[in-house]
């Protein structure tokens, strides 16, 4: 092993929040990503505060974060005749230090590798560069198999590997061979982003049905000062019979909107009309709502795993960039406390591997939308007063539950230290004993 470097498979969003992580404390890092090239895709994600907070803490700004998105100001979770079943204020306006941003994710992800590029150098990131396995190596680092995009391959060694390589993380699938297929629960989600005028607060998030047919949306631009329009993101999800698996070819694949309109027509309110919603953009994409069953590790010695390739999950509770960022955090954390060592890997996976399994599994209850299916068993999703079907007590006990769960209790986030104190480097290893 030459140095303490950091090898980082994946140039995802937590890649490469995790380059900026290791950059900020003093630790060499490379992040090797398959692409030739980056490019903005995807469309809308939500940054929770805690996600937020540590995007600040590595010197991203509010100008930064506007700049791809705005502020999410309301969150609210609304009956099959219109009716209001659940709303809170988000960010800010509920409390919490920070704001929640809704952003658009590819224009988040370039954002990210600009700032590597800024501040570690243009080498810092190899595209067309794919690592398939690993070798833990006597002298306790790693040595990461790659194939390039020219059909060539090559390795690299290093202190420890970082996998962020995603749902289908071949880094995974050797740390764990025996792990189950992805897992898809039966729900088809489609994507996409029409131009129109902001509802309710002008930067709310709001989610319409129940886990049969759902609809969600919420801007992620500004109002254009000339016509009043945001960007809007949109996710409309029909659940269905999944005892024969995933016959379509591959997870995400663009289709005409006639092909699923159609489950979505009458849901027209004075203040929402579901069809020209869907129907005004340009085309939508559509991926099953995939996860993988939780594993009891995330790390093999000096190896670990990160992002959705550790925990990927529903998209249910609007967490997993914000959870992303968070594992990059808390690895630097454990750099800073244990060094450039297995032992901090060991810390990192002790603190997040066992309670992030646990909410991979609560997501798939259906996270927060939870209530909308609560509503459907109790009153067929159609309701005059929502305390007649659900007490406003059982309503706020419900998501507060969720909210620790996920990690963003307003008190205890506020009140929390920062995740790495400014200023703060990766402590060197002790050199082994003569």
């Amino acid at each position: 092993m030459a140095d303490n470097r950091v090898i980082i498979a994946g140039g995802g969003i937590g890649g490469l929040l995790t380059a900026l992580t290791l950059h900020q404390i003093g630790v060499p890092c490379t992040v090797l990503e398959a692409v030739r090239e980056m490019r903005p895709l995807g469309v809308g994600i939500n940054l929770q505060p805690n996600a937020v907070r540590e995007l600040y803490d590595l010197g991203l700004t509010k100008d930064d974060l506007d700049g791809i998105g705005l502020p999410a100001r309301e969150w609210a979770l609304v009956g099959l005749n219109g009716n209001d079943i659940y709303t809170e204020p988000r960010g800010q306006l509920a409390g919490y230090n920070w704001p929640q941003y809704a952003v658009h994710r590819g224009k988040l992800h370039l954002l990210l590798y600009d700032k590597v590029v800024e501040r570690i150098g243009p080498d810092a990131v190899r595209l067309g560069a794919r690592v398939t396995g690993y070798r833990n190596n006597a002298d306790g680092g790693v040595t990461a198999f790659i194939e390039n995009a020219d059909d060539t391959t090559a390795e690299q060694t290093g202190a420890l590997l970082i996998g962020a390589d995603g749902i289908h993380s071949a880094i995974r699938a050797q740390m764990h061979p025996a792990q189950p297929p992805i897992h898809w629960g039966g729900a088809i989600m489609w994507r996409g982003t029409t131009w129109g005028k902001p509802i309710r607060s002008g930067a709310s998030f709001v989610g319409l049905g129940t886990h049969r047919e759902r609809v969600v949306f919420y801007p992620i631009s500004q109002p254009d000062p000339k016509t009043g329009l945001s960007m809007i993101n949109w996710i409309a999800e029909v659940t269905l019979d999944n005892s024969d698996g995933w016959k379509q070819r591959g997870w995400f694949r663009p289709v005409p909107i006639s092909d699923f309109a159609h489950h979505f027509d009458g849901w027209v309110w004075d203040w929402l009309d579901v069809p020209a919603l869907l129907n005004g953009a340009d085309g939508a994409f559509e991926n099953p709502m995939i996860d993988r069953d939780p594993v009891p590790t995330w790390r093999d010695g000096p190896v670990a795993l990160m992002g959705d390739a550790a925990h990927a999950m529903y998209p249910t509770g609007s967490n997993g960039a914000s959870q992303a960022i968070i594992d990059a955090r808390i690895l630097g954390a454990a750099m800073v406390a244990h060094g450039v060592t297995a032992d901090a890997l060991a810390a990192y996976d002790a603190q997040l591997c066992g309670p992030i399994s646990q909410l991979i599994l609560r997501n798939r209850g259906a996270g927060p939308f939870g209530l909308l299916n609560m509503v459907d068993e109790r009153c067929g999703g159609t309701f005059d007063n929502i305390d007649d079907v659900i007490p406003p007590q059982e309503r706020a006990d419900f998501m507060a539950g969720y909210k620790a769960a996920a990690g963003f209790a307003i008190e205890k986030l506020n009140s929390a230290p920062p995740t790495i104190a400014k200023g703060a480097r990766a402590v060197r290893p002790m050199p082994a004993p003569a």
